[in-house]
């Protein structure tokens, strides 16, 4: 029985894992700090882990209905992420493996993304899932990978500057719908016509399976505030949009960062030679 530490940006989690099934898990979210900035502020992040680690740790040992010894093994997030906030989590593992006499392990939290694909699939015959093409789209990364098993990872395309979760956050910013970005832009998004905008999407390259969403934030920048080299500084705000104006640019939005990822898949699928399966994970 392994238990699980995770604390690499302003989620404090902690999980107990049998055999690949999730006895527990438990999650501290810290949106209601952050909201006001906008972004995660990384000093209040770390501090809000430090007071929430050990409590996190009671709550999943006592959902999984188990006692510390019984724990075999510690896993901890310690790249890549907030450095404070990977602190504390690093720190609370070793602590306890210490205290237990029991082995403790980083894991890279990407490479965790994909194998939380496979938790609570007992069903499932991993050797007949690889070698498998790996797509991680979170808040910081939006990354593919050839796998060729579950602990055998090559990074093949990365984010060359801002990541998609990243982009619905500045997004939701520009259109005064406040943080985290992702939920509120898809829930306007229903209301929208996702073809109502024309915004680019990213190829780079013909071969490149790397991502790029800046140019497409400097697009909604525009769609929402007028374009200031034609207009002399812009013209607008959010505020001047109507309720339908926002939700087809939200939805014309969601429909680019999408089609964005699903090309660089496909290029993928067509570089990496055969898969047996896409695997997907990340908050986005």
């Amino acid at each position: 029985m392994v238990l699980g530490i995770e604390s690499s940006c302003d989620e404090t989690a902690v999980a107990v894992v049998r055999d690949r099934c999730v006895v527990s898990s438990v999650v501290a979210s810290q949106h209601e700090l952050h909201a006001e900035y906008g972004g995660v502020v990384p000093e209040i992040a770390s501090r809000a882990h430090a007071e929430r680690v050990v409590p996190m740790l009671d709550r999943a040992m006592a959902e999984a209905g188990v006692a510390m010894t019984a724990i075999e093994g510690v896993a901890v997030t310690n790249r890549p992420g907030l450095i404070g906030a990977l602190l504390v989590g690093v720190s609370a593992a070793k602590g306890l493996a210490w205290s237990l006499g029991v082995p403790v392990v980083g894991v890279d939290h990407l490479h965790a993304h994909l194998f939380g694909a496979l938790l609570d699939r007992p069903e499932l015959d991993l050797g007949g899932l690889f070698p498998a093409l790996g797509l991680v789209v979170s808040g910081g990364h939006t990354d593919l990978y050839r796998m060729e098993s579950a602990l055998e990872i090559e990074r093949i395309g990365a984010t060359i500057d801002d990541a998609a979760g990243e982009a619905f956050d500045k997004a939701a910013a520009m259109l005064g719908l406040g943080h985290p970005g992702g939920p509120r832009i898809e829930s306007l998004a229903r209301d929208g016509d996702d073809r109502a905008v024309d915004l680019p999407i990213s190829r780079l390259g013909k071969e490149s399976l790397d991502f790029s969403f800046s140019g497409l934030k400097t697009a909604v920048l525009y769609a929402v505030r007028g374009h200031p080299a034609r207009e002399g500084g812009f013209a607008r705000t959010h505020a001047d949009m109507t309720p339908q104006a926002k939700a087809d640019l939200a939805a014309s939005f969601q429909r680019a960062v999408s089609e964005a990822i699903a090309l660089k898949v496909r290029r993928a699928l067509d570089q990496a030679g055969a898969v047996r399966s896409i695997i997907v994970g990340g908050g986005v």
